[in-house]
């Protein structure tokens, strides 16, 4: 793990597969889409390879011009699980409370629904760990987009830059970074994403464990 990058004045975290495991609940409900719409059912691995692009980015691709009917099938059946199938992945918690510790600004960047988005954050009782919080449809474009970086920065002192740090665990997270010249860092744990990078596109920085996160901010922060 390097430490040859900017101190960071605030990092953005990307939610499903990052700091939380909401797949199956995910995957419940999108393949009980794919079945009424005839199509065959993913596997879990197929679901998160491929969903980490935004819905109105991804079901026109999958659905066509059903895509918003198929929408609304797929987000009836997730709420019917939506907040009872939320898991924290390992060291969440006390990586939080680290990095907010450290008075570092979060936020969190994801393709998941902002309304939806926001809900979780709020059951889980985190809404004093994070400044922002901006999911799919609240920016002109969603991730990789560098939209949704600038939306959730502005009015926060931050601009986008080497010094925020992105931390996510799909080669969406690691683009969004790219497009908005923040540092990468790339989370690796178990519930991570597990499609490897396309060539070309590489991390600042890749974490086997949230806390490595916390480690390597506070080490970065002592330098300066």
């Amino acid at each position: 793990m390097s430490d040859a990058i900017a101190a960071p004045r605030a990092i953005l975290f990307d939610w499903d597969g990052t700091l939380i495991d909401n797949w199956p609940v995910i995957r419940l409900a999108l393949n009980d889409t794919l079945v009424a719409w005839g199509r065959e059912p993913w596997s879990m691995q197929e679901v998160m390879e491929r969903v980490s692009k935004s819905q109105r980015d991804s079901f026109p691709i999958l659905f066509g011009d059903e895509w918003e009917a198929a929408r609304d099938h797929f987000y009836a059946r997730f709420e019917e699980h939506h907040l009872g199938g939320l898991e924290l992945l390992p060291e969440v918690v006390a990586t939080l409370d680290a990095l907010h510790a450290l008075g570092i600004w979060l936020g969190v960047v994801s393709n998941k629904r902002g309304d939806y988005l926001r809900r979780e954050v709020a059951h889980l009782g985190w809404g004093g760990y994070f400044g922002g919080v901006v999911g799919a449809n609240d920016a002109v474009q969603d991730k990789p987009a560098a939209d949704p970086v600038h939306l959730v920065l502005g009015g926060t002192g931050h601009a986008a830059g080497d010094a925020i740090w992105f931390v996510g665990d799909s080669a969406t997270d690691v683009q969004t970074a790219r497009n908005a010249g923040c540092t990468a860092i790339l989370v690796r744990h178990p519930g991570a994403n597990p499609t490897p990078l396309p060539e070309g596109l590489a991390a600042d920085v890749t974490v086997e464990r949230l806390g490595q996160i916390a480690a390597l901010a506070r080490r970065r922060r002592a330098s300066i």
